[in-house]
């Protein structure tokens, strides 16, 4: 009986980690809507040493009246400005890149021919665990089911504990530089005032002696 009941728990938790494992891998695409002048950007701050792979295509991929196809141009770009992706006038396209360091990522788009309407582009931003090819990973390794599923978690965690400790560093960095601009803000303050106490005996000097000039003191 209690071989049973624990066969049981282990089904319950087995299953629960595997669909708390579909939950948090799966992704959902992001529509954009592209105005006819001017660019849209999407931005997603990202720690060093992360893959990520997105695919984006034109949602309406109609001919106009003017048979032509509608297209659309990007640029992906890292925290320092470097060009990561860019593409002109396509329909469709993918890009991947492993984050060379920490920041804001930024993936803007533009339409680079004349449009009368604004076009819809579909984006699906993947990072992590989220960007790794399991399929590939369970054919090397010759995993599959509880234990590819258990691989899984485990790369989860380990994400998690990274982006934790990005987010540790991240918050000392804050509070150095919090702690130097209230310092910085301190002196200014006392400069100030030793300023302002200067400038309040020079003028009362210089009215003193102005008046003593006068012979009206």
């Amino acid at each position: 009986m209690e071989k049973n009941n624990h066969t049981k728990q282990l089904r319950s938790a087995t299953t629960f980690l595997l669909l708390w494992l579909t939950f948090i891998g799966e992704s959902q695409a992001i529509w954009l809507t592209i105005p006819t002048s001017g660019t849209k950007c999407v931005s997603e701050e990202i720690q060093s040493n992360v893959v990520v792979l997105a695919d984006y295509y034109v949602v309406a991929d109609e001919v106009d009246h003017h048979h032509q196809i509608h297209t659309v141009s990007l640029k992906v770009t890292s925290p320092y400005g470097n060009n990561l992706h860019q593409k002109e006038n396509v329909t469709h396209g993918q890009f991947a890149f492993t984050s060379a360091e920490s920041g804001t990522y930024l993936a803007c788009f533009w339409l680079q021919n004349k449009h009368e309407q604004p076009l819809t582009v579909s984006l699906d931003w993947r990072t992590g665990i989220s960007a790794k090819d399991w399929e590939t990973v369970a054919k090397k390794e010759k995993i599959e089911g509880v234990e590819l599923e258990l691989r899984k978690l485990e790369a989860a965690v380990e994400a998690i504990r990274e982006n934790l400790i990005y987010m540790k560093e991240r918050e000392a960095d804050m509070r150095e530089v919090s702690e130097a601009t209230n310092a910085k803000v301190a002196w200014f303050s006392i400069m100030s005032l030793g300023v302002c106490i200067l400038v309040g005996a020079l003028q009362l000097w210089h009215l003193k002696r102005y008046f003593r000039k006068k012979k009206l003191i």
